[in-house]
């Protein structure tokens, strides 16, 4: 196998569903997506490993948590590129769980915080707002016809950024990194 065809040169490529000899234009909104979707993913990885392998979350370690995620993450492009798949509701249900377990273990939120506090919780943040961006993109491929995405599938890619959020704070919360609001500076 190559790393390249060359069949995309000319900026179209096939999805899993396409027709024979159809191609589709590298512009779609399915391309914006599936692109938002591998940066979310790649990202998650960059937690992964920077995240110490006794870090646990319920008695699980993080990165078996973060590596779960990524999986995910594949199966819903795999959605989005036409194949018949799609995230289990039970895998909705457990990231849910997750969160209100790791929501128990901080204190109460009261306000937005300024991201920061350690490497792996800066990490986490960005990946967190890159899963609130290829939400979006999910939605509106979903929204725009383009493609059905299943509720299950749109329910956790929802789930993620909070996920995300949870562990951020968990991470400074352990570290003992005190969360600092933004002071609203007027100019």
């Amino acid at each position: 196998m190559t790393l390249f065809t060359g069949k995309g040169d000319k900026g179209t490529t096939k999805l899993f569903d396409s027709p024979q000899g159809v191609r589709v234009s590298k512009s779609s909104p399915i391309f914006e997506c599936l692109g938002q979707l591998d940066e979310l993913n790649t990202l998650t990885g960059w937690c992964k490993v920077a995240t110490p392998e006794d870090f646990l979350v319920e008695g699980r370690q993080c990165r078996e948590i973060l590596h779960d995620v990524q999986n995910h993450l594949f199966t819903i492009q795999a959605e989005v590129a036409g194949a018949q798949k799609s995230v289990p509701q039970a895998s909705v249900e457990a990231i849910s769980a997750l969160i209100n377990a790791v929501e128990k273990e901080l204190p109460e939120i009261k306000t937005f915080f300024v991201p920061g506090g350690t490497e792996l919780s800066a990490r986490l943040d960005i990946t967190r707002a890159v899963a609130r961006r290829a939400e979006r993109r999910l939605v509106v491929l979903h929204e725009l016809g383009e493609r059905i995405i299943s509720e299950s599938s749109r329910a956790y890619a929802n789930r993620l950024s909070s996920l995300f959020y949870a562990l951020t704070r968990l991470v400074n919360y352990r570290a003992g990194i005190k969360e600092i609001p933004p002071e609203y500076k007027n100019q």
